[in-house]
C-alpha cells in the first residue's frame, strides 16, 4: 500500500467516524451534544437536522460509486466544520473548541485530496454551444 492510499484510508476513516459518532449523538439527543449546540445560540431542533446530515454524509463517503454524491458529502463536511469553527469563535468559546473542528476540517480535506480516481468526479469536457 502506498502512502497516498494509506493517507486516504486513514483520513477517510477518521472523517466517517467523526460524522457517524457526532450524528448518532445528535440523533440520540445526547445531553452534551445538545448542550454544545444550544450554547452556541442555535435552537435545539438544529441538532436533529445536523444529525441526519452527518449520518447521511458518512454513508455517502463509504458507499462505493456515486462520485457526485461524495463531492456533495465533502462539501457538507466543509460547511459543517467551518461553521462550527466560526460559531465557536463568534460565541466566545474557549480557543480549543475552534481548534478541534478546524483540525478535523484539515483531515477531511486530506481525505478529499487523496481519494482514488474511482471516487473522483470527472469533469467531462463540454462543447461550447452557440447561442442565438
Amino acid at each position: 500500500m502506498d502512502i497516498r492510499t494509506l493517507t486516504y484510508r486513514t483520513t477517510t476513516a477518521v472523517t466517517v467516524f467523526v460524522l457517524l459518532s457526532g450524528g448518532a449523538a445528535y440523533l440520540l439527543g445526547a445531553e452534551g451534544a445538545v448542550a454544545g449546540v444550544t450554547a452556541l445560540g442555535y435552537p435545539a431542533y438544529v441538532v436533529t437536522l445536523l444529525g441526519v446530515w452527518k449520518v447521511l454524509g458518512a454513508v455517502a463517503l463509504t458507499v462505493p460509486g456515486y462520485a457526485r454524491l461524495k463531492e456533495w458529502a465533502y462539501a457538507g463536511v466543509v460547511f459543517d466544520l467551518s461553521g462550527a469553527t466560526v460559531s465557536h469563535l463568534a460565541s466566545g468559546s474557549a480557543a480549543f473548541h475552534a481548534v478541534v473542528p478546524t483540525t478535523l476540517l484539515v483531515v477531511a480535506g486530506l481525505s478529499w485530496a487523496t481519494r482514488p480516481a474511482s471516487r473522483r468526479l470527472d469533469a467531462p469536457e463540454r462543447e461550447a454551444v452557440a447561442v442565438g
